[in-house]
């Protein structure tokens, strides 16, 4: 029997087996999980179904989460398909490469706007359309990153709308908590995806990350999932607007010094 036998997940965000997406949608599906799926544009298509094949799931659908009238025709989908929702996975985020890197004073008004609408409104659209499709309660669970809590180099625009998803997190997890529903996020450190490949310098965190973290290792797609399951499952059932770091422990440090900067301290 499974941790998520007879529930019904719907997942955003899915691109490309190396994605955090598809660690959560295996975890998902080996516990019993039926799996829906949306992934951003057709360019994605190749990668996408091939996945879902794989899993044995055949709702898969195209979403751009900036247009409401996509939205409401994936969630009426569902709502005829499965009559209900019983885990929604948020694993999407975007900014233009410009507004990446270089300085912070150069991010553009406009990529601004669309980083945040992307990355962070999402969620709130995506809440609201689950909410009446949550008729026994529910979880929400979506991805962040540390990069919303103290400076990282070149993560710009990104870490705003990060900070702001950890907001609405907090926010909707006290909305939508009478209705039992739980609304949670997962601060995953670095792991190599496509949308890590367009952060300047993103292999050099990887780097220092397994260095000077406390475990000295890199989480993995199934490190991510498993959180991503215990928070979807009845384990998680009293937890809600938590941010849930699976770093290794990188969260916890003040200065981080690899083990050769300590030596020249000794």
């Amino acid at each position: 029997m499974g941790l998520m036998d007879g529930k019904i997940a719907l997942i955003f965000g899915l691109a490309n087996k190396n994605s955090i997406a598809w660690g959560i949608t295996k975890r998902l599906h080996d516990e019993g999980a039926t799996i829906a799926l949306s992934y951003a544009g057709e360019v994605l298509e190749k990668r996408v179904f091939p996945l879902a094949q794989e899993i044995g799931c055949d709702f898969v659908e195209q979403c751009d989460v900036t247009n409401d009238e996509q939205l409401d025709a994936v969630f009426a989908k569902v709502a005829e398909r499965y009559g209900r929702i019983d885990t929604l996975v948020h694993c999407v985020a975007f900014a233009n490469r410009e507004d990446l890197g270089g300085r912070f004073v150069n991010i553009s008004r406009d990529g601004f706007k669309l980083a945040l609408d992307i990355s962070a409104y999402s969620l709130i659209a995506m809440a609201k359309r689950a909410e009446p499709l949550m008729t026994d309660g529910g979880s929400i669970t979506s991805l962040t990153y540390y990069a919303s809590e103290k400076v990282m180099p070149k993560y710009h625009v990104m870490a705003i709308a990060k900070s702001a998803l950890e907001t609405i997190t907090k926010y909707l997890a006290n909305d939508l908590g009478p209705k039992g529903i739980r609304v949670n996020a997962i601060s995953a450190g670095p792991i190599k995806t496509l949308a890590a490949a367009g952060v300047p310098g993103f292999r050099l965190m990887l780097k220092y990350s397994e260095k000077s973290s406390p475990l000295r290792k890199l989480v993995s797609q199934e490190d991510v999932g498993n959180a991503a399951l215990f928070l979807a499952s009845d384990m998680g059932a009293s937890i809600t607007g938590e941010i849930m770091h699976i770093d290794a422990g990188y969260n916890i440090l003040g200065m981080t010094l690899t083990e050769e900067d300590m030596a020249q301290l000794d």
